[in-house]
């Protein structure tokens, strides 16, 4: 499926046709659950930047996103030794994962096609190369791990992602995707509240009218469904915060959509929810690592 089609197509995870969503644009599995938005990225066109604050962006991810690193990287520990391990980082943003991948002894390497926010990771000192996935590697080049930070969902096909993850991972070597959960509760309740006529919580979650939207929401089933087709074996599983109140309202206002006036509602309607998020509601982060078969 494209994104100019509008006609059903075989979900990537079971082969189950897609049924309409909750939009024209909302394509969803009733036998696995995956999710698929008919976007079509826009990641180096200018006007889609215009849309963005990356300085406020910036400000609100820093506090999570290193928090949740340092998590993750302490999880690929435990299933592989850091010091001289190839680590790749598809999407690298700001270069943050990288660089403390690096701090622990990997030998880590991010990719990012986003020209302003590749200048801005290598600014900051982190080894990271301008371009996409896998077209500006060199045809020897393989990594031990290949991670996808909040970027596996981003990618349009899924199913060619997975066999050029294979052919850039040495055997036995892992692959490990952080990505949103449809099982969270705040994706969760952004479906609630688009059946009750309040829809732009749900755009929201999908970044649609972002350079790089999602086009995927999948949960660790069906990514594992998907992962085995491809010759890989679950070996770990997990999940991550999905907010923090440092950097909160910098996150809900940093895209200038025209529901900016509700950031304070919704700020408040988090905070108010935020000890249920953090102690029991269903986590909006997976993570899942997965093992290349043969080594």
């Amino acid at each position: 499926m494209n994104s100019s089609s509008t006609t059903a197509a075989p979900c990537v995870c079971c082969g189950q046709t897609l049924r309409a969503g909750l939009e024209e644009w909302h394509w969803v599995c009733a036998l696995c659950g995956y999710e698929f938005a008919q976007f079509a990225p826009a990641i180096n066109e200018a006007e889609s930047h215009k849309k963005l604050d990356e300085a406020q962006r910036d400000t609100a991810l820093k506090s999570l996103r290193e928090a949740n690193f340092n998590q993750l990287l302490d999880r690929i520990g435990r299933h592989t030794a850091p010091a001289g391990t190839r680590l790749l980082d598809v999407g690298a943003a700001h270069g943050w994962f990288v660089k403390a991948a690096a701090s622990r002894g990997f030998t880590a390497l991010g990719l990012e096609p986003d020209h302003a926010v590749c200048e801005q990771a290598q600014r900051n000192g982190a080894l990271v190369r301008e371009g996409f996935f896998p077209d500006v590697l060199a045809a020897h080049e393989q990594f031990d791990v290949i991670v996808f930070n909040d970027v596996f969902e981003h990618i349009p096909h899924s199913d060619g992602l997975l066999s050029q993850c294979i052919a850039r991972l040495a055997p036995g070597g892992l692959l490990v995707l952080n990505l949103p959960s449809s099982r969270g509760v705040f994706y969760r309740a952004s479906k609630l509240l688009h059946r009750f006529g309040a829809g732009a919580f749900f755009d929201r979650l999908w970044q649609k009218g972002m350079p790089s939207p999602h086009l995927h929401y999948f949960h660790a089933r069906n990514l594992t469904q998907l992962s085995a087709r491809h010759g890989l074996t679950l070996i770990d599983s997990a999940h991550l915060a999905s907010v923090h109140l440092d950097g909160l309202y910098a996150r809900i206002t940093y895209f200038k959509s025209g529901v900016r006036w509700l950031a304070p509602l919704i700020w408040l309607a988090i905070v108010a929810a935020y000890p249920l998020v953090r102690w029991g509601a269903p986590s909006d982060i997976d993570v899942v690592i997965f093992r290349r078969n043969g080594g």
